[in-house]
């Protein structure tokens, strides 16, 4: 029968190979996938709680990679490996590991320097690594748990609560969520760090 997808704006759609990644050929449709994913979310938070990690430790290639895996590892075969198809949103998928590495080395110079407060930080890394789009998917709900690990792990703060709701169902807080998006992407950041502290 196969996997029947449909995506609400904003969603990057994935083509037949990443399709084909799929773990559990039982899933049909977008709301299993959903709570399949989501469990796979609730065991990466588990392999998170009590880690104590170094701006050096996060701030890497290796961990926005691995944290991509522990994310979705048990759904996706392609989890933790960065895109090789062109999509919607991002760069170049050529140009992503090197856009990742400079990412990974801006941040960790913003916080050795307090070059931002911690909450901006956060949500700039968060805003970056999406546009970048490493993944052929998730990317979204990713770039949210590492700035969530920016805060708790390097400047000891509560993890985001990005509006209280599920932003990957279509909603009025997920356009506000991607109105504030369009407005870090011309360098105005405000309106989503208070959004993702609501």
């Amino acid at each position: 029968m196969g996997l029947d997808l449909y995506y609400d704006p904003g969603q990057t759609p994935l083509d037949d190979n990443e399709i084909d990644g799929l773990r559990i050929p039982s899933i049909t449709t977008k709301g299993e996938l959903d709570e399949f994913e989501q469990n796979n979310i609730e065991d990466a938070l588990q392999w998170l709680a009590g880690k104590k990690f170094t701006a050096q430790q996060v701030c890497n290639e290796n961990f926005v990679c691995r944290l991509h895996k522990e994310m979705f590892g048990q759904v996706w075969r392609w989890a933790g490996k960065y895109r090789r198809t062109e999509k919607n949103l991002g760069i170049k998928s050529f140009q992503v590991p090197i856009a990742t590495r400079t990412l990974c080395d801006d941040v960790l110079y913003w916080v050795n320097s307090a070059t931002y407060p911690p909450d901006e930080i956060s949500i700039r890394f968060k805003h970056r690594i999406v546009s970048i789009h490493c993944f052929p998917n998730g990317n979204g709900r990713h770039s949210r748990l590492l700035a969530d690990v920016i805060a708790e792990k390097i400047f000891h703060r509560p993890p985001f609560s990005w509006g209280a709701v599920n932003l990957s169902n279509p909603s009025s807080m997920r356009q506000s969520y991607i109105t504030a998006l369009r407005k870090a992407d011309q360098g105005n950041y405000d309106d989503l760090i208070s959004f993702a502290r609501s």
